[in-house]
């Protein structure tokens, strides 16, 4: 690895573990990078899963003040998150990526969608707050579930879909939701760090230069989207997903 490589690198790992923080997605700067530096798609896809996952854990980290009474929340989603992520990983690592390639900027454009038009789909399907105990309880399961096999499977923007999903499933304020969203990550980071690390074609450098940076763009990620309005957050969620639907799109 050259220095203008490494350096290269290690401003792609700040900005991504910032926007992973704050709208999800980070990976799409970070992936596309290691393509462009030459590594294969699959060596890159879990070098990159590998690199971001310290970052996830320092945006949640970051956000505990938002986690305050979520504890119970947070127990209930980590079998259902194993389960996806371990689906997820598997795909990856044991089927062809093309056909997932093709369907990645149409889960996209979906997320896009669901938080653009976010009032008008809770009109459509109840308020969070009508819905049952149970009812919500077995929605969130399966939010998580689909969540965590996309991110095992291709990580990026893994966030921008639970954000979405959550945001109709549960009555809670957006910069609660993202705390949730960045535990979440963080869990589904962990669990391919252990798989990839037997199983994958991990490039040990390019995770060693990665990781501390989105690390540091993790944790102040975290603290930049607590200080956003809701308005705000949801909206540069919306164009984010949109700019990387679009990426995909053209690549």
């Amino acid at each position: 690895m050259t220095p203008t490589e490494a350096v290269l690198l290690l401003g792609g790992g700040l900005i991504a573990g910032t926007v992973n923080s704050i709208a999800g997605g980070g990976s799409l700067i970070t992936f596309p990078l290691l393509v462009g530096l030459g590594l294969p798609g699959v060596a890159a896809n879990v070098s990159n899963a590998l690199s971001v996952a310290p970052g996830y854990a320092a945006g949640a980290l970051g956000s505990r003040p938002d986690l305050k009474g979520q504890g119970r929340r947070l127990l209930s989603m980590i079998p259902a998150a194993i389960a996806g992520t371990l689906c997820g990983s598997s795909l990856l690592l044991f089927t062809p990526r093309s056909v997932f390639d093709v369907v990645v900027p149409f889960l996209l454009l979906l997320a896009a969608a669901m938080m653009a038009f976010q009032n008008r789909l809770r009109a459509l399907a109840g308020h969070p707050k009508d819905n049952s105990p149970r009812k919500a309880a077995v929605l969130l399961q399966v939010a998580v579930f689909f969540c965590g096999l996309y991110g095992g499977y291709f990580n990026a923007a893994m966030g921008v879909l639970l954000i979405a999903a959550l945001a109709l499933v549960l009555d809670e304020p957006l910069r609660r939701i993202s705390a949730l969203k960045n535990v979440f990550s963080a869990l589904v980071g962990a669990t391919t760090v252990l798989l990839y690390s037997v199983f994958g074609p991990v490039n040990w450098a390019v995770v060693a230069v990665l990781a501390p940076a989105t690390m540091i763009g993790g944790y102040v990620g975290a603290k930049l989207a607590r200080r956003l309005p809701s308005e705000v957050l949801r909206w540069t969620i919306v164009v984010f997903a949109l700019a990387v639907a679009v990426v995909l799109f053209l690549t």
